[in-house]
């Protein structure tokens, strides 16, 4: 038996055993993600319940849940989520193809970056707020606004990651393909897609985590549903257990969208061995 084939049968057997340790470990169970946010809750509950903080302003857990129960069981709780889903999904959709297509023009194109990528990144600096009058003069106060400040923040994270991704794959990889003499499609699908896959699915996360933040933003333009409402109609009406039951309800659904993203993309990713997948 040669060397490398003795290397390659010891790292087999290692990586086996650390497969085998990894499983047996109890932070391996995706339950224990839930372990802080309960304890929180719970330490949060009894504060509250003891006097020690006021429950006026800071309603304890068992009070929030019981106004998410309340909105669920009247139908307001679908109306709202079902109507900040949609404006999400619309902008993240616009708002990554575009991110997408201009990050990999100015990456691969020298001319292009010099020529757009200032004016884009002096855009990038600008707050969301500051596009909402301009986007009620342009489109109006219904979704067509709301869509297109969602797009907005969707679009530069994804456009960053996916530019930066371009630029920073190994040239050496690149030459390694022109000498196999792969077609330009084949350069892509071969060399460049899987290079870049992983950061541009990291990009896509960050960008959909903007689309949450900017819905708030984009349902405070006049809209009557969606789960940036409920937060307006709870500090009008001063109702401090309706906003943050609104807050947690924006925290389980992004989650969700996100873990989706994740299981999503899970299987373009299978072919890495990397140090993350030993975590």
């Amino acid at each position: 038996m040669s060397l490398v084939n003795i290397a390659l049968s010891w790292h087999n057997t290692e990586t086996g055993a650390e497969a085998r340790q990894r499983r047996a470990s109890p932070f391996d169970h995706p339950i224990v993600g839930l372990v802080f946010p309960v304890v929180l809750f719970a330490a949060w509950e009894i504060l509250v319940r003891a006097g020690i903080v006021g429950g006026r302003l800071m309603p304890p857990p068992s009070r929030i849940l019981y106004t998410v129960y309340t909105l669920a069981a009247s139908g307001d709780l679908t109306t709202h989520v079902s109507a900040t889903l949609r404006r999400v999904a619309i902008g993240f959709t616009f708002g990554s193809l575009i991110g997408t297509v201009l990050g990999a023009l100015t990456g691969s194109s020298k001319s292009l970056a010099r020529l757009l990528d200032p004016t884009l990144q002096a855009l990038r600096a600008i707050p969301s707020i500051a596009w909402v009058p301009l986007f009620i003069l342009w489109f109006g106060i219904f979704e067509a606004s709301k869509v297109a400040l969602i797009a907005v923040g969707v679009f530069f994270p994804v456009y960053l990651g996916v530019y930066g991704a371009v630029v920073g794959v190994d040239r050496r990889i690149v030459e390694v393909g022109r000498v196999f003499r792969l077609s330009g499609f084949e350069l892509i699908r071969l060399i460049l897609l899987p290079a870049v896959l992983a950061d541009y699915i990291l990009a896509l996360r960050a960008g959909l985590g903007l689309g949450w933040m900017f819905v708030v933003a984009a349902e405070f333009m006049g809209a009557s549903e969606g789960l940036g409402y409920l937060l307006v109609d709870g500090q009008q009406l001063g109702k401090p257990d309706q906003i943050l039951a609104a807050i947690l309800i924006f925290a389980i659904v992004g989650k969700a969208t996100d873990t989706l993203l994740l299981i999503a993309t899970a299987p373009f990713l299978r072919w890495r061995d990397n140090h993350a997948s030993g975590i």
